[in-house]
């Protein structure tokens, strides 16, 4: 190899270096939610990484039929096959999601049973929140799921306990040091993880 060559070698961006794209959902729908605070509060660190692209996907906006039909109306399809584009370009995922009576919402489990092979051979991060128990009983329903669609989920979690309290009224967390510790610790697994599955299926296309 000549020096010229190894330069451009050297020198030329990869596939593998580039940014990781990551769908950011948002589980909740219900009037009222928390779920902005938390979901802001999470991309205020992705916004600041050159490593990351995101995409947020509010299942309140998002207008997926609740039956799921083989044949739908014009409009519904599209929507469908909409939502369904933005999910297989994503690279990675991170679940922003409350705790409702032990579980996650029924609108994310709609957008997670519209669609398989969207899901397969990425990676799931999952920043929860709630009272007590910091909306962790969700995440672990969560990683069952994930896992039958294929998905790995992160061992690391970011959580906020009695949620309401732990932020001000311009959004702000008041003692953010324990947080930022974690979310780092998060997006650290989520890149490496993401980058990993990333190239796989690009050498090996996943056929679970």
């Amino acid at each position: 190899m000549d020096l010229n060559t190894a330069e451009s070698t050297a020198t030329a961006p990869t596939e593998t270096a580039a940014p990781l794209k990551v769908a950011v959902i948002l589980a909740s729908n219900r009037e009222g939610r928390f779920a902005p605070v938390v979901a802001n509060w999470f991309l205020a660190h992705t916004d600041q990484h050159p490593e990351i692209e995101t995409d947020v996907l509010d299942v309140a906006d998002l207008d997926l039929p609740v039956s799921l039909k083989y044949r739908l109306d014009p409009p519904a399809r599209e929507q469908v096959a909409a939502i369904g584009a933005r999910l297989a370009e994503a690279d990675a995922f991170v679940v922003v999601t409350p705790e409702y009576n032990h579980s996650y919402p029924a609108a994310l489990k709609n957008l997670l049973d519209w669609y398989r092979t969207e899901w397969q051979a990425k990676p799931v991060a999952f920043v929860s929140y709630g009272g007590v128990a910091g909306g962790l009983r969700a995440v672990e329903h969560l990683r069952q799921v994930f896992a039958e669609l294929h998905g790995v989920s992160i061992r690391d979690t970011v959580s906020f306990h009695n949620a309401g309290a732990q932020f001000d009224d311009e959004g702000r967390h008041r003692d953010p040091a324990g947080p930022d510790a974690a979310v780092k610790t998060l997006l650290d697994q989520l890149i490496w993880w993401g980058r990993a599955l990333r190239d796989a299926r690009r050498v090996r296309p996943y056929g679970g």
